[in-house]
């Protein structure tokens, strides 16, 4: 399939490149290392648009196509994962859901200034004992009338001492199993709502990290989303569009090792002529380009099929591993073709390395991505 871009959607890319490049780069590394994303560069990212980029116009968004979206996160996140992945939170995890399933109140008090990036917010599936197996919640929202009382410990969330506004998928009713789950919308600063400390992490360094404990926090009935016992299967729809985000932000790692390799390999020499005329090398780069092309076709193609209201279950998932599994292998690639140099920090490449990791992990692992793609296929 071919994919032509638009003229939009190329002016899309290319400013999310010239923000990367201008505002991103500059002070990468210092982010890296120190753990931390200044506000000043999230405001600017909701300045320009990418914190809300698909939602609509009426709610503070952009209004644009996932294909757009996934542009900007490509580009975002050759440069910096941990701004990327903020992104991605932002417009899969929280503002989408937000639109689809909320209602007219709920878009106007929290969407509308989630969108524009005057807040951000976070969304909170995963517990010590509750990763992949997203049906063993032990949060618990205990229905008290007007309100819920939430009681229970998050971890793993992204955004978690950044962001205002939460997503919270709590078990109402045990004896209901998967379908006594709901997800409710927590605001920071509620009574018996704390924040743990910053996770010291491999990667994505810049992006905070927290566990969130909950201790009687009380929640309006008007902060559900969805009907009751709704919970589960709006988590699970959120995280299959949620994968193409991070499906992008693997395809943008790749694609930002891969340039510095082949920018190195042209200008690193040995045994007297530059690296890229060793066929050891030549080969390492050929077969990067052809893996990363194959990835964006699948993460393109799994975008697309969101903007034409196709089942996206399977392409994003099949986007999702394989781009994660790319990314991995090759940033592991640029580092080896810079010797030496891609183990140290002002090269880039080591960090692009870390940061892959991750996308073989949240959002569902690789180990996940291959039970939703089997069970997939084994239906037909």
């Amino acid at each position: 399939m071919e994919f032509s871009l638009s003229e939009e959607q190329l002016m899309i890319q290319q400013a999310a490149k010239d923000f990367a490049q201008n505002e991103l780069l500059p002070d990468v590394i210092e982010r890296d290392e120190t753990q931390k994303f200044p506000d000043s560069l999230v405001k600017k990212m909701g300045e320009h648009g990418f914190m809300g980029m698909m939602v609509n116009a009426n709610y503070g968004g952009s209004g644009l196509d996932t294909l757009s979206y996934v542009l900007a996160m490509e580009e975002l996140s050759k440069i910096d994962a941990s701004a990327s992945v903020m992104v991605s939170v932002n417009n899969s995890l929280v503002c989408w859901g937000l639109e689809t399933y909320g209602t007219e109140e709920q878009k106007q008090k929290y969407l509308t200034p989630l969108a524009s990036g005057k807040i951000i917010g976070a969304f909170c599936l995963s517990e010590p004992e509750a990763g992949s197996d997203a049906t063993s919640q032990k949060t618990t929202a205990i229905d008290k009338g007007d309100h819920y009382l939430l009681n229970g410990t998050k971890n793993w969330i992204t955004n978690g001492n950044q962001a205002e506004v939460y997503i919270v998928i709590a078990q109402t009713d045990r004896d209901k199993a998967h379908r006594g789950i709901n997800a409710l919308i927590v605001e920071k600063g509620m009574e018996g709502f704390d924040i743990g400390p910053k996770e010291n992490k491999l990667g994505i360094r810049g992006s905070d990290t927290h566990s969130l404990m909950f201790n009687d926090v009380m929640i309006p009935k008007e902060n559900r989303i969805g009907a009751d016992g709704f919970g589960f299967k709006f988590a699970m729809k959120t995280l299959a569009g949620g994968r193409i985000g991070i499906a992008a932000q693997a395809l943008g790692i790749a694609a930002g090792a891969y340039d510095l390799a082949l920018q190195y390999s042209k200008q690193r020499k040995a045994f007297g002529t530059e690296i890229s005329n060793h066929q050891a090398i030549a080969f390492k780069l050929a077969d990067m380009h052809t893996k990363i092309q194959a990835a964006r076709h699948l993460v393109y193609q799994a975008a697309c099929d969101k903007d034409a209201g196709k089942d996206y279950t399977l392409s994003g998932a099949m986007a999702k591993l394989y781009a994660s599994e790319v990314a991995m292998e090759t940033t592991i690639e640029a580092v080896q073709i810079h010797g030496g140099n891609g183990y140290v920090k002002e090269y880039h490449v080591e960090r692009l390395m870390r940061d892959a990791k991750i996308t073989q992990i949240y959002e569902g692992t690789s180990e996940i991505q291959k039970i939703v793609i089997s069970r997939s296929i084994l239906q037909d």
